[in-house]
């Protein structure tokens, strides 16, 4: 039998709390090992329960999740991935999440499946990036390249990308390596990548590994902003890559 995945709720609110548990304890595999009124309330129980996954509300009497989370994560005891979880599809509050150290962003409004699945996602060790949010890490993180010449000239964005010299630590990385890592940046998960490449989902997360290890990177998030700061890939990849996946 596996072992179960062990999540901290964390929301001042107690009807939120209590319908995410019920949510999640419908699902074999997932216990709700505690809950959290803030900030700091979860700072402790995520240090004396050591779950797998903490559902992070942002705005909080006290002490915000985003703060929380700053923390939790920078814990070098800490095995535990944020799910950040708000009722407002609000850039600042997406950016913040994943500048914070998150490892995925859902809204509220999502439906059970969604954050099950989810969490899922994230004890697994993926971060939780959709193509779509790539494309606005992209748009916000990727210095390079300006809003308006994103919108006004990606042909000429990709010209631009393609000629610019590539860091030293990319080229450390074997063909396979560069490939997940192409895709990392795509927002593509480990599943995915695995059945793009033919190649088995523990074998993916080893790539994986070695590709963050090699380019000194903390996770897939700061993977992404690396691979379009570099241009490693361009604007635009992700959205032809979501509409056209094969």
């Amino acid at each position: 039998m596996s072992v179960p995945i062990r999540v901290l709720l964390v929301d001042d609110q107690a009807l939120v709390r209590a319908g995410f548990r019920i949510i999640l304890e419908s699902e074999p595999g997932i216990v709700v090992v505690g809950e959290a009124v803030d900030g700091a309330a979860a700072i402790r129980q995520a240090g004396a329960l050591r779950p797998d996954v903490v559902c992070m509300d942002v705005q909080m009497p006290g002490m915000d999740g985003l703060t929380a989370t700053r923390a939790i994560v920078a814990d070098p005891t800490s095995r535990a991935a944020v799910l950040v979880l708000t009722t407002f599809d609000r850039e600042d509050y997406l950016f913040a999440a994943l500048q914070h150290g998150a490892s995925g962003f859902l809204l509220k409004n999502a439906s059970p499946e969604s954050l099950v699945e989810a969490v899922q996602v994230l004890a697994r060790g993926d971060a939780l990036l959709s193509p779509e949010i790539t494309r606005r890490v992209i748009a916000r993180f990727a210095g390079a390249f300006s809003n308006s010449s994103l919108a006004a000239a990606p042909d000429v964005a990709l010209a631009q990308g393609a000629h610019r010299p590539e860091p030293k630590a990319v080229g450390m990385l074997t063909d396979r390596e560069r490939e997940v890592f192409e895709l990392i940046a795509l927002g593509l998960a480990n599943a995915e990548i695995a059945a793009r490449l033919y190649l088995g989902e523990a074998t993916v997360k080893t790539h994986v590994s070695k590709v963050l290890q090699k380019l000194d990177l903390r996770d897939r998030i700061q993977a992404v902003v690396y691979a379009y700061e570099h241009g490693i890939v361009v604007p635009g990849a992700a959205q032809r890559q979501s509409t056209n996946p094969h």
